[in-house]
């Protein structure tokens, strides 16, 4: 499966390299995230409890940070177990560019699914994660404008 898409989030591109950089702001930003802890500069581990059509159930997995270019972007890595509900594992790179006041940023996600998530069926798998990534930059966006790490 891939992905790719754009947000225009209203804050200028340091806040939102701040706010893509803090793990707190993440873990309330992630739809379902329970817990997610940095490792180290680059690494973080999370659990995430995940609806998708008949299926819930927690990922538990690990993500790391590479190509990172400050204030511009990098490439997120990644894999995560779902149990019995099977398995996703994949990449995005992310892509920050100003534009006035606001900022662009642009993501092209490359997933492989595996297990019982598979038997869903792409077109239901797709519509999850457009609908998952939506609520990550609503709620980035409320983050970005509260938080004092991105004012």
């Amino acid at each position: 499966m891939d992905l790719t898409g754009s947000y225009t989030i209203p804050a200028k591109q340091s806040a939102v390299w701040a706010a893509l950089n803090d793990s707190s702001i993440l873990r309330e930003c992630i739809p379902g995230c329970e817990t997610l802890s940095m490792l180290s500069e680059t690494e973080f581990a999370a659990a995430i409890l995940a609806k998708i059509g008949p299926l819930k159930a927690r990922f538990t997995g690990r993500v790391e940070l590479s190509e990172i270019n400050p204030n511009n972007g990098y490439r997120i890595q990644g894999e995560g177990s779902g149990g019995v509900a099977g398995f996703a594992k994949g990449g995005a790179r992310v892509h920050l560019r100003e534009a006035g006041d606001s900022t662009v940023l642009t993501y092209e996600i490359e997933a492989q699914i595996g297990g019982k998530l598979a038997q869903l069926g792409s077109r239901l798998i797709v519509g999850v994660v457009k609908n998952m990534a939506e609520k990550f930059f609503t709620t980035l966006v409320s983050k970005v404008s509260q938080s004092p790490c991105c004012r």
